[in-house]
C-alpha cells in the first residue's frame, strides 16, 4: 500500500523545484488539499511547464529529491510526455505536461494561487481538468470539489 501524500512532501518539492528553477503547479487532489480541501491522496500531482529547459531542470530536481529515475522515465520527462507516473522513490508522483481541460501552462499560471510559497492551480482549473479527464473517480469527486470551491471562494471574499 502506498503512503499518502503529505504537506512536508509538498514543501520538499517546492523548495527543491525552486532551487532548480522548475516551473510547475500543484494540480489534482494534491493541489486541492494544499488549498484546504479536506481529503487525502496517495501521490503528488504536478503540472509541469513543457519546455526543453524546464524538462531538464525537472530531471535534476527529481534526482535531488531522491528519485532514482529509470531511463524510460528520464526520457519521458526530457521529451515532455503528456503524463509521467513515477511509483518508486520517496513518494508517488504524477507529472502532467498536458492536463486535460487546461489550455496552456502560462494561462494556468496566471490563475494560480500561492500557498506558503507553493504554486497551486486555481480550483477552477483543478475541477476543469477532472471534468475533462472523465475518469470515474474524478466524476465521483466533482460534487465535493465544487462545493469546496464555492465555500473557498466565499471565504476569500470574506463572507
Amino acid at each position: 500500500m502506498a503512503a499518502r501524500f503529505e504537506y512536508r512532501q509538498a514543501r520538499e518539492i517546492a523548495d527543491i523545484f525552486a532551487k532548480h528553477g522548475v516551473r510547475y503547479l500543484f494540480i489534482g487532489k494534491s493541489g486541492a488539499i494544499l488549498l484546504g480541501y479536506p481529503d487525502t491522496t496517495q501521490d503528488a500531482d504536478l503540472f509541469v511547464e513543457k519546455s526543453p529547459e524546464n524538462e531538464q531542470r525537472t530531471v535534476s530536481a527529481l534526482e535531488e529529491l531522491g528519485f532514482p529515475l529509470q531511463p524510460e522515465h528520464r526520457a519521458e520527462i526530457e521529451r515532455g510526455k503528456d503524463f509521467v507516473q513515477i511509483r518508486y522513490g520517496p513518494f508517488d508522483l504524477d507529472l502532467v505536461f498536458a492536463p486535460d481541460g487546461i489550455e496552456t501552462f502560462a494561462e494556468a499560471e496566471k490563475r494560480s494561487i500561492e500557498v506558503a510559497g507553493m504554486r497551486v492551480c486555481h480550483l477552477d482549473d483543478i475541477i476543469r481538468s477532472k471534468e475533462a479527464a472523465g475518469r470515474v473517480k474524478d466524476r465521483e469527486s466533482l460534487p465535493r470539489l465544487r462545493a469546496f470551491r464555492d465555500w473557498w471562494i466565499g471565504r476569500r471574499r470574506g463572507r
